[in-house]
């Protein structure tokens, strides 16, 4: 792989942002080989709500000026992903990837994280060989499963309609509830992202005042869900003894907020979390497409058996 002297590498413009969401757009879209690949995704938004997030960092690259890929650095607590990385087409195989990587990896180490993952195709060995270049190994296949919900659900709880000193307590408890489940796991920033921008909300599902699980739902046209997707970008129960049950009232919470919309429920779970997943299948969920986790170090972090945890690091 030639390296590519003339590229750059620095912070996002905002200026740019719309350039680089065409240019994901192309790139996933001319890798899966659709006939148009500007029309990947759809209304859903990738890159737009995630450099408006403050746990999130964007960095691009540069030809001459010209923006030609970019890479986010996503940023929950003690725990960081990447993506979607991608590069114009017109530059593969120039070394623009591995020097966004090399970036990346400054901005995660610079965050004091205590792991790091990203999600990527299974079957490409030309993509999980450049990340394992950089310490990062293919450990278990990340589902992302789909369900139509049934109409007549009761009401979902939402953070957006709590009073704010409610609000408050409930994500504090939220952190507390992940922090439990993976040491410094913590989604505040991301719950505080989805409900400024108004990209979404956040699912919290209660049982005699004690918060058991939640869910960050992305959905609505601009939003990474898109208008016909709730898109459970990360979710979580308590375990322990009636986890299983626990988890069925946050599903339930997750599918009345997309029956409410007219949208389908979209979440990621990965196979080493084997309940959670085979839970999903009994309820009638279907895989869609499956990646791999890959992860630095490689450690099992919260992609284990007994974690009640959905999310696909995309």
């Amino acid at each position: 792989m030639a390296m590519e002297s003339s590229i750059k590498i620095g912070a996002l413009k905002k200026s740019e942002v719309l350039e680089a969401d065409r240019i994901m757009r192309v790139a996933f879209g001319t890798f899966l080989g659709l006939p148009n690949p500007a029309e990947f995704m759809g209304d859903r938004q990738m890159m737009i709500p995630r450099v408006k997030s403050g746990n999130v960092k964007a960095i691009a690259a540069r030809d001459g000026g010209r923006l030609v890929g970019t890479n986010l650095a996503t940023r929950w607590g003690a725990f960081a992903f990447f993506g979607p990385l991608t590069v114009l087409p017109e530059y593969w195989d120039r070394g623009v990837a591995q020097r966004l990587l090399e970036a990346t990896q400054k901005v995660m180490d610079g965050w004091g994280v205590r792991h790091s993952g990203l999600f990527t195709f299974a079957q490409s060995a030309k993509h999980v060989g450049l990340y394992q270049k950089f310490g990062y190994w293919p450990q278990h296949l990340t589902a992302i499963l789909t369900r139509t919900p049934q109409a007549g659900l009761a009401v979902a709880t939402l953070l957006s309609e709590m009073k704010k000193g409610e609000r408050e307590e409930a994500i504090a408890r939220c952190e507390k509830l992940t922090s439990r489940i993976s040491n410094g796991l913590d989604l505040t920033e991301e719950i505080r992202a989805v409900l400024a921008q108004g990209t979404g909300d956040v699912v919290v599902s209660s049982w005699r005042g004690v918060l058991e699980g939640f869910a960050v739902c992305m959905q609505g046209a601009g939003s990474e869900g898109g208008s016909k997707t709730c898109y459970v970008k990360f979710g979580a129960a308590r375990g322990g003894n009636g986890a299983a049950e626990r988890f069925d009232r946050l599903l339930d919470g997750c599918e009345a907020f997309a029956a409410a919309r007219g949208a389908v429920v979209e979440a990621g779970v990965n196979l080493a979390r084997g309940e959670a997943f085979c839970h999903l299948r009994s309820r009638g969920y279907r895989v869609m497409m499956q990646g791999v986790a890959m992860q630095r170090p490689h450690v099992e972090g919260f992609n284990r058996p007994h974690a009640w945890v959905m999310d696909d690091w995309r």
